[in-house]
């Protein structure tokens, strides 16, 4: 049986067989004994997405008392969900974001505690995921931001918005301008100021 650990636009936590392509974690949300998740889905306000592939580390999935191993489909997701880059595993991919966070937000010298603190306040509302306004249209959105309409999250890329399933993405499908904004409001300003998450392949 898979493990529960495959986190979705929305910031749930499911159980499926497929992976992705970076893993991350928001602390400890796990029983090793049981490598099961408690009822808490959350223990650090530091939300991060790491590389898979570090240096030749290998770590048994949810096997230790440390941090909870979290999957995502692909950097989007993890931005949609409330994740930033790491600044330990990328470095660089985490200064660029960074820089892009400090230009779209108009702030300077921020710290990564700092990001994390307005996330935190973006990402949850009453412990469940906050949706936002569309600032724009959802043809005017940066690429790599995601919208939620109805049951469905949907990646806007080069103005088309292309369905998120736990494999890929499907065929390209409008999403209506009664979406609603899954993507942090802080984050989605870094996108416009140039940072270019990494999507999946089924996104070409």
């Amino acid at each position: 049986m898979p493990l529960q650990n495959r986190v979705t636009p929305t910031g749930d936590i499911i159980a499926t067989p497929h992976r992705g392509m970076f893993t991350g974690n928001r602390g400890i949300i796990h029983d090793p004994a049981t490598k099961t998740l408690l009822k808490k889905r959350w223990s650090s306000p530091a939300w991060i997405t790491c590389v898979c592939e570090f240096r030749g580390w290998r770590r048994p999935v949810m096997g230790q008392r440390s941090w909870t191993e979290l999957f995502f489909l692909d950097e989007a997701t993890a931005f949609s969900a409330g994740h930033r880059p790491c600044f330990f595993c990328r470095r660089d991919d985490a200064n660029r974001f960074r820089s892009c966070w400090q230009e779209g937000n108009g702030v300077k010298n921020i710290r990564a505690r700092q990001i994390d603190a307005v996330l935190h306040g973006e990402r949850l509302e009453r412990g469940k995921k906050r949706l936002h306004p569309l600032p724009v249209p959802v043809a005017q959105l940066p690429d790599g931001a995601m919208v939620q309409q109805g049951a469905e999250s949907f990646l806007v890329l080069q103005g088309r918005a292309l369905q998120w399933s736990m494999v890929g993405y499907r065929t390209m499908d409008d999403a209506r301008e009664d979406a609603l904004l899954l993507t942090p409001p802080s984050t989605l300003r870094a996108l416009s100021a140039g940072y270019r998450p990494v999507l999946h392949p089924s996104a070409s």
